[in-house]
């Protein structure tokens, strides 16, 4: 992806991995392209396994998967996002659902999501919290008691956290004391100052957003050690194709 560069450029450009959330071509094409991505489908309703499986095979040695976590796990059944779930959940059970809650029905969906993670050989999970997803007390502790539970299962898979609305330092300092990844937008929040930098890039104030040259060039002065940038935006293909020629240069 980047071995036409020289000098210190290359060596930037091979500590950052640019990829796009969810496949945004072909799939063939889009190995072909980028070294990593981030699974959608596991978030709305998880593929079967074998899906999974051939997904990782198809894939060149290298290749970076990571995954968002099932929505039963952070998100409550009130979002929106629930619709694509083949399966309902009864309103009586809604309240079982989200938040990290402590409850039989989110440890399944954390071990759907693990078997998911395993099956694609991913690298990283990641969970996304809404912003009701506020810094309370009882949110902080069923955050806790979560990861530390399902970081007993994971072996080599990292965990990471996108959090929405929380203050920096209350956030990182939460990162910290799991082992967690901030996960940020870097046009909206600062970075972690240390370890792995997993961008998400939502777009400049929103989905339709296509970066500029000025912003594209701000974002590889964030990319600093080990640094994945996905991009989440209408234009996400094309804007990390523009951003790899960047790094190249």
């Amino acid at each position: 992806m980047t071995g036409d560069a020289a000098g210190p450029a290359a060596a930037h450009a091979a500590r950052t991995r640019v990829g796009c959330c969810g496949f945004a071509m072909a799939q063939a094409r889009y190995y072909r392209q980028f070294d990593i991505i981030e699974v959608q489908q596991t978030f709305y309703q998880p593929p079967r396994l074998e899906t999974l499986t051939r997904w990782r095979e198809a894939a060149p040695p290298g290749f970076v998967f990571t995954l968002k976590a099932w929505q039963l796990i952070t998100h409550p059944p009130s979002s929106p996002t629930y619709r694509r779930l083949r399966r309902p959940i009864p309103a009586d059970r809604h309240p079982l659902y989200g938040a990290f809650q402590p409850t039989a029905e989110v440890w399944a969906a954390w071990q759907t999501t693990l078997h998911c993670a395993q099956a694609l050989g991913a690298r990283l999970v990641l969970f996304q919290t809404q912003a009701s997803f506020i810094p309370q007390a009882p949110n902080i502790e069923h955050l806790r008691a979560f990861i530390t539970g399902a970081r007993s299962e994971t072996g080599d898979i990292r965990l990471a956290w996108e959090p929405r609305g929380w203050p920096v330092g209350l956030a990182q300092d939460l990162c910290d004391e799991l082992g967690l990844i901030r996960v940020v937008d870097p046009f909206r929040d600062p970075p972690p100052p240390t370890g792995l930098r997993y961008f998400r890039l939502h777009g400049v104030g929103g989905y339709g957003h296509q970066y500029t040259d000025a912003e594209l060039e701000r974002l590889r002065g964030l990319c600093q050690g080990e640094t994945w940038c996905l991009f989440n935006n209408r234009s996400m293909a094309a804007d990390a194709q523009r951003f790899q020629r960047l790094l190249a240069t």
